[in-house]
């Protein structure tokens, strides 16, 4: 993707969040705080931590 096209898609998607209500967006379901801060890392971690349980 072309630096134009990623500014347009995060304009689109700004804009699209601020169009809805607020109460709406409050209906969403929140992400976990691990994974809101860390990504993937903390999933990946508690899967390889599981494997290793699981062949012991």
């Amino acid at each position: 993707m072309k630096s134009n096209d990623i500014v347009k898609y995060l304009t689109q998607e700004f804009v699209k969040y601020i169009d809805t209500p607020k109460p709406e967006r409050k209906k969403r379901p929140k992400e976990q705080w691990s994974s809101r801060w860390f990504g993937m890392i903390p999933m990946a971690i508690r899967m390889v931590i599981r494997r290793r349980e699981k062949t012991r």
